[in-house]
């Protein structure tokens, strides 16, 4: 077992204490320094229960503003062939959709919809019905608006494109949002591959409507094993990151799975949850000089 933890400051400095007292109750054999922002715990030898020592260091952890990651094996980028994420609040930092609401004054009753859908209490599906026909007579110049004014990338996001191209993996961006968004996206991150629904327009205002089929967590799923089968790789060969519900079925079929600011029922379920650091986090866990 290893343990990385890593922080927004230099955590040796300021957090050299509390790595101390958790490599004790873990026994780790060493503790090795990632960067100045991350340490990995190497070799643990765990007396207690496995869940209840997990429970108390991401406890300690979570107190602390760190992020903590216990792994069985040491993955690397090289076990990886493609990234697939969610869009909204995951590689930016908005819901598009209740920013588009914000332009019809519509913003809290949608937001509370996006919310409880990415809780999990409403069907995707039909919480993106029920918040695109709010929209409905909205001049469609407005998706422009949200997108020069509002969308900006997650923090981290950019160095961890970065990197996994520079490596040679694939990315997917796959959203239960919207292909003018995720198409622009495509542009300016370079990514490999897009998906996400279709609004309506007509003569120059949103009808209320999406067309064709919706994005929700099936078809995410169905997404990312068909583009896994078109690369000729294994759903085990892809990292998955997202924040809602609608993104647990694909992350589910991955083989390192990342809840970036992520709903608790999300960070429950993933390999990895990012709380305080940026989307490169996952990076400090796959870092190359662990082979």
């Amino acid at each position: 077992m290893h343990l990385t933890i890593q922080g927004l400051r230099q955590i040796l400095t300021t957090d050299l204490a509390l790595i101390k007292h958790i490599a004790g109750l873990t026994h780790a054999e060493k503790i090795i320094a990632i960067t100045p922002q991350a340490v990995r715990l190497e070799n643990l030898r765990c007396e207690k229960e496995l869940a209840v020592l997990k429970a108390q260091i991401e406890a300690n952890c979570l107190a602390a503003h760190l992020d903590a990651t216990l792994s069985e094996s040491t993955q690397t980028l090289a076990d990886f062939k493609l990234v697939a994420m969610d869009m909204d609040s995951t590689l930016i930092t908005i819901e598009c959709i209740d920013e588009i609401a914000d332009m019809q004054g519509l913003k809290p009753q949608v937001s509370e919809i996006t919310e409880a859908a990415m809780r999990g209490e409403i069907e995707f599906q039909e919480s993106l019905t029920r918040r695109v026909a709010l929209l409905k007579g909205l001049n469609a110049n407005a998706l422009q608006k949200v997108y020069d004014e509002r969308v900006r990338l997650s923090p981290g996001a950019e160095n961890m494109l970065q990197t996994v191209q520079q490596a040679g993996l694939k990315t997917l961006l796959v959203s239960g949002g919207f292909t003018f968004f995720t198409d622009r996206m495509k542009t300016r991150c370079n990514l490999d591959y897009t998906h996400a629904n279709v609004l309506e327009i007509d003569q120059g205002k949103l009808t209320g409507k999406v067309i064709g089929g919706i994005v929700d967590a099936v078809e995410k799923q169905r997404t990312v094993e068909r583009i896994a089968a078109d690369l000729g790789i294994s759903a085990k060969e892809v990292i998955v990151m997202g924040d809602g519900a609608n993104d647990l079925k694909m992350m589910s079929i991955s083989g390192l799975s990342v809840a970036f600011r992520a709903k608790p029922v999300v960070r429950a379920q993933a390999d990895v949850a990012l709380n305080f650091v940026g989307l490169d986090g996952v990076l400090n866990i796959l870092h190359p000089q662990y082979p």
